[in-house]
């Protein structure tokens, strides 16, 4: 058996609910064969994050080099990069490929905490966004990236319009953080017109990681050779599922459930 391979790009998340670990169980649940680069390591749980360490860029590009040496991967993401140094490591690492690149610019989380240093956002426009096949921004980084005020649909849209301006392929922008837009996203490709992606929301508090499963899903897809739109969409139903399974563990937000389809 020769399975897709996938190489996810970001933090671990020691309580298992989004970043590296989110990713990994999307990929297994999808049949991918998940690879990994580590950029930071947070110390947190359900009700949330108390400690982040950077890696230095040198051992995150160790860890890109060693995966693309061996491995035939087929289609990558990025998520928590933190600093404008792993910004760059991963930039220059990923330049060279020829592969679907997702660009999931993590700065600040739905509910609104910063996960990335203040001077880092001018080095995701300048030397992430150019690179990507798809970028995913939730409302608030859609806001950071784009400097446009969103808080509707219409803003929404404007807002995807300047994105694809700093040279992404594709823009999503993820509607979650408006109430508004709860099962809405916005997907605006560089070869089409725009178009909005509805799903009756979710009713749960269990959605932590549900942002990094999502790009997970599509990276997934795309490694298998789906088409953007179909791989937006069969992730999007991933999301959805998992959502209405959410697993009720600890004493915060818990996450989605990466194991729907076996239950």
């Amino acid at each position: 058996m020769v399975p897709a391979i996938a190489l996810t790009i970001g933090g671990s998340d020691s309580g298992g609910g989004a970043g590296i670990q989110a990713d990994l169980k999307t990929f297994l649940a999808l049949q991918v064969h998940g690879c990994s680069a580590i950029t930071c390591v947070t110390a947190q749980n359900t009700c949330g994050v108390s400690r982040v360490d950077a890696l230095p860029p040198e051992a995150l590009t160790a860890q890109i080099e060693a995966v693309l040496s061996d491995l035939p991967v087929a289609a990558l993401k990025t998520g928590m990069l933190l600093n404008s140094a792993l910004i760059e490591a991963t930039a220059q690492a990923l330049a060279p490929l020829a592969v679907p690149r997702l660009i999931d610019p993590v700065m600040v989380s739905r509910a609104g905490s910063v996960l990335l240093e203040p001077e880092a956002i001018e080095a995701y426009r300048q030397r992430l966004l150019p690179l990507a096949a798809l970028t995913t921004p939730n409302i608030h980084e859609a806001r950071l990236l784009s400097g446009e005020a969103v808080e509707g649909a219409a803003d929404v849209e404007r807002a995807a319009e300047r994105l694809l301006e700093l040279g992404p392929q594709a823009v999503l922008i993820k509607g979650g953080g408006l109430a508004e837009l709860r099962g809405r996203d916005y997907l605006l490709q560089r070869s089409g017109t725009g178009q909005w992606l509805t799903h009756a929301p979710v009713d749960t508090p269990h959605s932590h990681g549900s942002g990094c499963t999502l790009g997970a899903a599509i990276t997934a897809e795309l490694a298998k050779g789906q088409a953007l739109l179909e791989a937006v969409q069969t992730a999007k139903d991933f999301v959805r599922n998992g959502l209405a399974k959410g697993l009720a563990i600890g004493a915060g937000q818990g996450p989605l459930c990466h194991w729907h389809s076996l239950l």
